[in-house]
Parts: C-alpha cells; sequence; structure tokens
C-alpha cells in the first residue's frame, strides 16, 4: 500500500505536486482550526499538547536535523521562556498575548549570546555543553528567590478569556506558533540558509572552504531552535497556571524533541510533526496501559522504532528505509 501510494505521489507533475501540498495544508488547517469544537477537555488538553511537541520537535531539527549538531538545550530555552513570561505576567508588566513573544524573544537573545562559545564544541562535547545550559538555568532558578520563587516557583494569575473557553484560548494559542514555526522550518529549509546548515553537516571545514561562515549560520540554527521553545515555555506557563524549575527545566523535554525528530525523520520538514503525533499516541497509549512500566516500554518502543527505520516514518515514502 505504501509502495503504490508512493508512486502515485511520484507520477503527479511536480507543478501539481506543489498545489495538491498546498490545498491539503489548508484543509489540515481548517480542521484543526474546528477541532475544539468537537473535543472534551481531554482530548483538548492532548491536542494543545501534540502542537507543543510539534514546535519542540521542529525547533530541535534546525540544529539537530539541518545542521547535524546534537543539542540537549530545548529544555533549557523552554524554560527559560516560561519563567520570562510568568514574571512579566506576574508583575502584570504584559498582556497574556505578550507572553510568548517576550518568551520567544528572551530565548533568542540567550541563544546568541551562549551559541557563538559552544557551538565551538563539536559532537559530544557540544551535546554536554548544552545539556549543561538547562542545569545552570535551572540552579539560577532556584538560586533566585526574590525574583524566580526559587523551589516555590510562581503561580500565574487566570486568563479569563473573553469569548472563548480557557482551553479553546492555549489551543488557539498553541496552533498559532506552530504554523509560525512551521513556516519557518518550510522557508528555512528551501532558502540559502537551509544549504548553508547542510553544507555544515555534511562537510564544515568544506563549508568554511567555500565562503560559508559556519560560525554565524551555526548560531543562526542555535537561535531558531531555541526562540520557538522560548514561546512554547511563556504559553505553558500561561496554560498550567504554575510552573517551578523541576518542571520548566525538565530533561525530559530536551530528550523527547530528538526522538520525536529520529521518528519522524530527521532534517525534514514534515517529518518532526510525524514523530511528535507518533511519540504522543505511544505516550499516551503506553501511560493508560501500562501504568507501572510505562517508562520502560515505551522507550523499547523507541529504541526498536530508531533502530528498524532510522530514517524515521517519513522515509516510507521517501523509498529509503532499510
Amino acid at each position: 500500500m505504501v509502495r503504490l501510494l508512493r508512486v502515485a505521489i511520484d507520477s503527479v507533475p511536480a507543478h501539481l505536486r506543489v498545489k495538491l501540498a498546498a490545498a491539503i495544508a489548508i484543509l489540515i488547517l481548517i480542521g484543526l482550526l474546528a477541532l475544539p469544537l468537537f473535543l472534551d477537555n481531554y482530548f483538548m488538553r492532548l491536542a494543545t499538547t501534540m502542537l507543543m511537541y510539534c514546535v519542540l520537535a521542529w525547533s530541535w531539527n534546525f540544529i539537530g536535523g539541518f545542521i547535524g549538531y546534537p543539542s540537549f538545550g530545548i529544555a533549557a530555552f523552554f524554560g527559560f521562556g516560561a519563567y520570562v513570561g510568568a514574571i512579566l505576567l506576574s508583575l502584570k508588566l504584559i498582556p497574556f498575548w505578550l507572553s510568548p513573544i517576550a518568551g520567544g524573544t528572551a530565548a533568542l537573545i540567550g541563544a546568541a549570546l551562549i551559541g557563538a562559545p559552544i557551538l565551538r564544541l563539536r559532537g559530544h562535547y557540544f551535546a554536554v555543553a548544552s545539556l549543561g545550559i538547562g542545569e545552570v538555568f535551572r540552579e539560577v532558578a532556584m538560586s533566585w528567590t526574590s525574583v524566580t520563587g526559587g523551589g516555590m516557583g510562581i503561580n500565574l494569575p487566570p486568563t479569563r478569556p473573553a469569548f472563548l473557553t480557557e482551553q479553546q484560548l492555549f489551543y488557539y494559542a498553541m496552533l498559532a506558533l506552530t504554523v509560525v514555526t512551521f513556516a519557518v522550518t518550510l522557508t528555512v529549509a528551501r532558502s540559502k540558509l537551509g544549504v548553508a546548515f547542510r553544507c555544515i553537516q555534511q562537510n564544515e571545514q568544506a563549508a568554511n572552504m567555500i565562503g560559508i561562515n559556519t560560525t554565524l549560520i551555526k548560531v543562526i540554527g542555535f537561535m531558531l531552535s531555541a526562540g520557538f521553545p522560548g514561546a512554547a515555555g511563556a504559553l505553558y506557563a500561561s496554560w498550567v497556571g504554575y510552573i517551578d524549575p523541576s518542571d520548566v527545566f525538565d530533561i525530559l523535554n530536551s530528550i523527547k524533541a530528538p526522538v520525536m525528530v529520529l521518528l519522524g525523520g530527521s532534517g525534514t520538514v514534515l517529518g518532526p510533526a510525524i514523530g511528535a503525533v507518533v511519540y504522543l499516541v505511544f505516550e499516551e497509549v503506553v501511560w493508560r496501559g501500562f501504568l507501572q512500566f510505562h517508562s520502560g516500554i515505551l522507550g523499547f518502543i523507541i529504541v526498536a522504532l530508531v533502530l528498524f527505520m532510522p530514517s524515521g516514518v517519513t522515509s516510507l515514502f521517501r523509498g529509503k528505509a532499510r
């Protein structure tokens, strides 16, 4: 069935494929916009989580999928954005709709300052350094009690939308962030910046030799991988109404993102979103069916998928599955 579908897709002329893809994207967006009309609170929570996972997966794909640097810094910038948004909202300095912009901007600036030095490292050295960023941020949040509340965390003021329920508000806010993240991913993948990303992934020294400013390009990729999680973190803080360092700087967020990308297809446009959906389904089914052993079983399923389908789910439609 998959092979027949792939053959059918390949037989469609290129210009028609673009129009078909655009039509499918519009239909999906319409479906997502209408979804809250048919879901209860439980499935609304799942849908919002799915969108957040898509944002995190696409974000990691910039630095890990396109450039090939194994980053574990997603949790650091997710938590950083969450705290920036939470602090500004709790002090009533900004309205709700500005909190993801503030969190994303703060994460972008933080990534620009941190990226230049740590991106001189490569391989597992860079991975360890990026992981350490989250631990540093966590310790700062734990220690700076007067601003962050320390281990007690921060309680956020409730959000009272005028025309929507609270669940619908955060769903649509996360959907808007997801659409922006996808649009940037698609633009980068088809731009000269995307070509530069892939050149660095293939051979960084050769990329330097042909005139690519690899340091600047890597910092841009690192900033893109930080800004969107920062915005998602700020939305998450308002959504749950309370944050503390152990929650928003949870190392699992840094592990989930690359796993989702690997499940869907690293370095692709749609792969991270597909991987996010697959991961959420596995996470929810295993959690509900095997409460005591869910972590081990979920890990086994993920390892099996990565071993037997190393190019991700999208490889089934590219003819590269192994």
